[in-house]
């Protein structure tokens, strides 16, 4: 077998591996190899149409292609889970929301035993990964970081998102210009990472100018089949590469950042995880780390479809998202654990009746899903099974995120553009139970995964991580993207993984013997 040797592997090229291999990178005595399984554009030049885009995400051409089971009544007949598999991964494919969770968010994940990651300490990493247009002067933004963030002003609003806004007027909820206000709640223009326009993934804001130096390599189309340990220390990774030839990487500290999903698969083929599961895909049990693939937190979600009074309004070329509604649920200690987003279109374009969205979304959730593994063959998905409202806070607080929802169908502004509520039928006449059990058998997925690897302290049995991400029981190994989040923050999680690995990569750069290098 070919090997070559690095001090840092990072595995996984998306939002959080980006800005550790680019932070870690900024130490000239440290050499990065940054592996990515899918296909790597090293300029905007050679950049395909549907990674440019911010208007829409990119569903099919730069996807692992999974599956998943919201809720239980979905088993039978999974979804597709769209993540991207390409240099930048789901950042490049994804709508752009660039949302930050809540203050209390961090703080509850620091109350767990893991210090360091309180709002106070994650806000530098905020302000440091930011470049925003709007608010660049405001204590808790900041002006020159890789990543470009504004918001849609009113010029700029599509008709449906301007009536989105003067309902939520008329309905009393309060104007939030600026949604990454720590402080804020209610109705306002979303903060995008995309300038026109141009997604500004994290291939594009931290890779382009880090792709200069070098002692940063990207190697791309390169599979990661497992991780390599030795005498309880891991050297190096597994890889296969596009044409089936398998050899080996060396390394010093290997940083696993390949997603919620895929990470604990590449714990798992190497013999980390619950011994039983292990050992029923066919591995030899190395640590048994119960947590792996467990813990699987997300962001429940339900729309309802309203077909257009006027179907010139719909245009899915337009942005598919402009706006944005948080709120507190009635009777919820959790601030801000609801959304209501104004979708510009749904369905396809050769619908005879063309249709707009309204989704409602639970920020906190209470219930856990999991992932399982069949076998050890890396192309096989793992089996992802979120289940969804089986908590009853969480089916509960839902079912009153749709009520509200439609509300915004009644009268109105938006009211007048919308020629009757296709889903969910009857929609004005259920009641909150009905409500609930619509919500129990369709909810969905914001697509936000996290959780599968989480950190924790020493004594909490289910932990992976510690709060640097050093993972129990092997030395040399680290965990930095999404898995290692305790649950899902009160926001989409592509600035939050960001964050992640901005405070791991700074870590590598700033105090590389916490890692044994």
């Amino acid at each position: 077998m070919a090997v070559r040797k690095t001090d840092v592997i990072v595995v996984g090229a998306g939002s959080a591996g980006c800005a550790i291999a680019a932070r870690a990178s900024e130490n000239p005595n440290l050499s990065v190899l940054l592996i990515e399984a899918g296909p790597d554009y090293p300029t905007l030049e050679h950049t395909p149409g549907d990674l440019r885009n911010g208007h829409n995400n990119s569903y099919r051409a730069h996807d692992w292609g999974f599956s998943h089971a919201p809720t239980a009544a979905q088993r039978s007949k999974p979804v597709p889970f769209p993540r991207g598999r390409v240099v930048g991964g789901s950042s490049a494919v994804n709508t752009c929301i660039a949302l930050r969770g809540m203050p209390e968010d961090y703080d509850e994940w620091a109350s767990l035993g893991n210090p360091g990651w309180a709002w106070a300490d994650v806000l530098p990493a905020f302000r440091r990964l930011e470049r925003d247009l709007d608010y660049p002067d405001a204590d808790y933004h900041g002006d020159s970081g890789p990543i470009s963030i504004r918001r849609y002003p009113a010029a700029e609003q599509l008709p449906v998102h301007q009536a989105f806004l003067r309902v939520a007027d008329d309905l009393g909820y309060p104007a939030c210009p600026d949604a990454n206000d720590p402080a804020s709640y209610g109705a306002g223009p979303q903060p995008m990472n995309k300038l026109g326009r141009l997604r500004v993934s994290c291939a594009l804001g931290y890779l382009a100018p880090a792709r200069l130096r070098e002692n940063l390599q990207i190697e791309a189309d390169t599979l990661v089949r497992r991780v390599l340990v030795e005498g309880g220390r891991c050297v190096g990774v597994e890889v296969e590469d596009a044409q089936g030839v398998v050899s080996e990487r060396r390394a010093g500290v290997v940083v696993l950042a390949a997603g919620s999903l895929m990470s604990p698969g590449v714990l798992m083929r190497s013999g980390i995880g619950a011994r039983a599961a292990v050992e029923a895909i066919g591995v030899d049990s190395l640590c048994d780390l119960p947590g792996v693939g467990q813990n699987l937190s997300d962001h429940p979600a339900i729309s309802l479809v309203a077909s257009a009074r006027d179907p010139e309004m719909i245009d899915f070329d337009s942005p598919i998202i402009q706006t944005i509604l948080r709120y507190t649920c009635e009777g919820s200690d959790k601030r801000n654990d609801l959304q209501i987003e104004q979708l510009s279109f749904v369905g396809r374009r050769q619908d005879e009746h063309p249709c707009f969205g309204i989704a409602a979304v639970l920020e906190y959730q209470y219930g856990r899903g999991e992932l399982r593994f069949v076998d050890a063959n890396p192309r096989t998905p793992p089996i992802v099974e979120q289940r969804f409202c089986e908590d009853e806070r969480d089916r509960r607080r839902l079912a009153l995120a749709l009520r509200d929802a439609l509300a915004f169908t009644r009268s109105g502004a938006l009211a007048e553009m919308i020629d009757g509520v296709r889903f969910p039928r009857n929609a004005h006449r259920l009641n909150n139970d009905e409500l609930a059990e619509l919500c129990a058998r369709y909810a969905g997925s914001g697509y936000h995964p996290c959780g599968t690897a989480k950190m924790g302290p020493a004594e909490d049995t289910m932990a992976v991580v510690d709060h640097h991400g050093r993972a129990r029981g092997v030395d040399g190994l680290v965990v930095g993207d999404a898995s290692i989040m305790p649950f899902v923050p009160r926001a989409n999680t592509n600035l939050t993984s960001i964050m992640i690995g901005e405070k791991m990569g700074d870590w590598l750069r700033q105090r590389p013997t916490l890692y044994g290098l």
